[in-house]
């Protein structure tokens, strides 16, 4: 019969007190600061191929005449000074003139790989955090990147399509079923949770199949997903906060303060992922020292026993 694990949500014994304290000094450990700046890097980098890849890909839906591209232009206008607004239209129609199947293969597939570097890195990450060494061939571990890149890369779209046109999708089906405004109201409470269950299950399949484990142990709602979902969500509204009451990126950057933006968010985001390993890891270990004092305690009474029976 196999054994049943206990739940990460004992902490393995530990208070949070302790295993706070124990996450700490592993943060500092494992330079999760620097870790975390290398994951920012990575993923700016990908951007430069996905944007190439999504224009391609804009190119075949905004055609001049098409609702996209008048609604696309219509919120550019509001949103951008008309210069930059003629810019973009600009560049999109050359794109539309120069599209072809070759941009949309390579702009993918130079994007999968620059983001699949950065999972690498999370996977030597978490591999330290776990002391662990990766014994996994290249080919396989180059492998499981793309793999989880492709994985997490999707569950987070689904998040941001949900949020952004959940509303236009749920009105839609409304008023073709007939249910009205009910169908609408019961979306807007649904939509969270499904947003929070997509976050939560790409974290969960980046600690499971990242680490080089011998036996990893699934677990849908992890203490380690469940502090890196909120570290981000609290990191990002604070940066956003920030921006909004304290923004002087633009008179320190100028023009490149929107990439120094980005790359915040980058390292934030990168940060809470690599947070959430420690926690996970910090519990497996309490886990097993547990196990082992417990073994111990198990020998040593078994002995008493022996000595009680001989005497």
């Amino acid at each position: 019969m196999k054994e049943t694990r206990p739940s990460q949500w004992k902490f393995g014994g530990l208070t949070p007190l302790s295993l706070g304290k124990q996450v700490g000094k592993s943060v500092s450990e494992d330079d999760l600061s620097g870790q975390s700046a290398e994951l920012a890097y990575y993923f700016f980098l990908a951007l430069f191929p996905l944007l190439i890849f999504l224009i391609s890909i804009l190119g075949y839906f905004a055609a001049t005449g098409t609702q996209i591209r008048t609604d696309l232009m219509a919120n550019l206008a509001r949103a951008v000074p008309s210069s930059a607004s003629e810019l973009v239209q600009k560049t999109l129609n050359e794109v539309i003139k120069a599209r072809g199947s070759g941009k949309v293969i390579i702009g993918a597939l130079a994007a999968l790989w620059s983001a699949s570097s950065g999972m690498t890195a999370v996977i030597d990450t978490l591999n330290r955090a776990y002391h662990v060494k990766e014994t996994r061939s290249y080919v396989r571990q180059k492998v499981t990147s793309i793999l989880l890149t492709i994985a997490s890369s999707a569950l987070v779209i689904f998040a941001i399509v949900l949020v952004t046109y959940g509303g236009k999708l749920a009105d839609v089906v409304a008023a073709h079923v007939g249910i009205g405004v009910a169908l609408v109201y019961l979306w807007k409470i649904v939509q969270w949770p499904l947003l929070l269950g997509a976050m939560l299950l790409a974290f969960a399949l980046v600690y499971y199949f990242g680490p080089n484990l011998e036996e990893p142990h699934w677990t849908w709602i992890s203490p380690g997903a469940g502090t890196g979902l909120v570290i981000w969500l609290a990191a990002s509204f604070a940066v956003r906060v920030y921006l909004h009451f304290f923004n002087s990126y633009s008179n320190t950057y100028g023009s490149l303060a929107g990439v120094a933006i980005l790359m915040l968010w980058l390292y934030v985001s990168g940060f809470a992922l690599l947070l959430g390993g420690e926690v996970n890891s910090a519990i497996a270990h309490a886990e097993i020292e547990k196990a082992k004092q417990e073994e111990r305690n198990k020998q040593r009474a078994e002995e008493f026993q022996k000595d009680l029976q001989a005497a």
